[in-house]
């Protein structure tokens, strides 16, 4: 299935994206996607649902982040081996974790807003996963189970902020509009293997970055299971994984965005993404 939150922000309804491209309401089944419905069982019971009895979606309607909350927006570091290396650092012998604020979540075309003192504004196209259910010290042969389904994120990023201002990654990813996550969100059923997806990102029609879910450093199943060494991953997580080389930091000139520019960017079965570039305006 590929699930889809749509509506004005703050108000959207679950639906689900049909095979004839249509999104049907599927709120008189579950209010929203929350935690306690992305469960197997609860899953379930949408895939049984008839939805060709179900109202539809107005016609290009907004879509919202695939979730509407994340309880925590966890975010893995130089996971792509040629992204490590444009960035200057070592490959590193573990994932480096840091967080998004939950806040940072929007729509996949909503505005990417270009901070207020940013110089640095950044693009990452990256693969990301909502957990379906709670995973604590699980192995890495039962970590993909705990998968709800599979998104698109782009982890933007203020590069000043992440690198130059204490080291601290956190607050270099974390403003509004910094977490567009979706269109939709695939359960882990329709991905066969999510370490064999294209993925893209073009700024202005220019395409930065190309590459493959293979060449990540640390599967997603262990990313997963090295997370549930540490913390007790819950229902409605987002975990984003990384990003292939082409980001703007590593471009020679260095180039990031500006107010007027479009950010489009894609996964292989996971749908595509487009945001404008806008200047805070206060």
């Amino acid at each position: 299935m590929k699930l889809v939150r749509f509506g004005p922000a703050g108000q959207e309804k679950p639906g689900i994206l049909g095979d004839d491209g249509v999104v049907r309401d599927v709120s008189s089944i579950v209010t929203d996607f929350t935690p306690d419905n992305l469960s197997d069982a609860a899953l379930d019971k949408l895939r049984k649902a008839d939805l060709a009895s179900l109202p539809a979606a107005p016609e290009g309607v907004r879509l919202g982040a695939v979730v509407p909350r994340a309880g925590n927006f966890l975010c893995i570091g130089l996971n792509y081996v040629d992204h490590a290396h444009e960035s200057n650092l070592p490959i590193p012998e573990e994932p480096i974790v840091f967080n998004k604020s939950p806040s940072s979540l929007s729509g996949p075309f909503d505005p990417v807003i270009v901070p207020a003192g940013s110089e640095k504004t950044d693009w990452e196209v990256e693969i990301a996963i909502v957990i379906g259910k709670d995973a604590y010290n699980v192995s890495e042969a039962d970590a993909l189970s705990h998968v709800a389904g599979y998104t698109i994120c782009n982890d933007v990023s203020e590069r000043a902020w992440q690198i130059e201002r204490g080291g601290q990654w956190t607050k270099g990813k974390s403003a509004p509009t910094f977490g567009p996550l979706g269109p939709w969100l695939v359960t882990r059923d329709e991905i066969a293997d999510p370490q064999k997806l294209d993925m893209w990102l073009d700024v202005d029609g220019q395409r930065m970055q190309t590459g493959n879910t293979s060449t990540m450093i640390f599967t997603i199943a262990h990313i997963i299971a090295y997370l549930s060494k540490f913390m007790k991953l819950e229902a409605g997580d987002v975990i984003t994984t990384g990003t292939p080389p082409g980001v703007g930091m590593g471009k020679k000139p260095p180039r990031y965005l500006k107010a007027g520019e479009t950010v489009a960017l894609g996964i292989e079965g996971l749908g595509r993404q487009e945001q404008a570039v806008v200047a805070y305006n206060g």
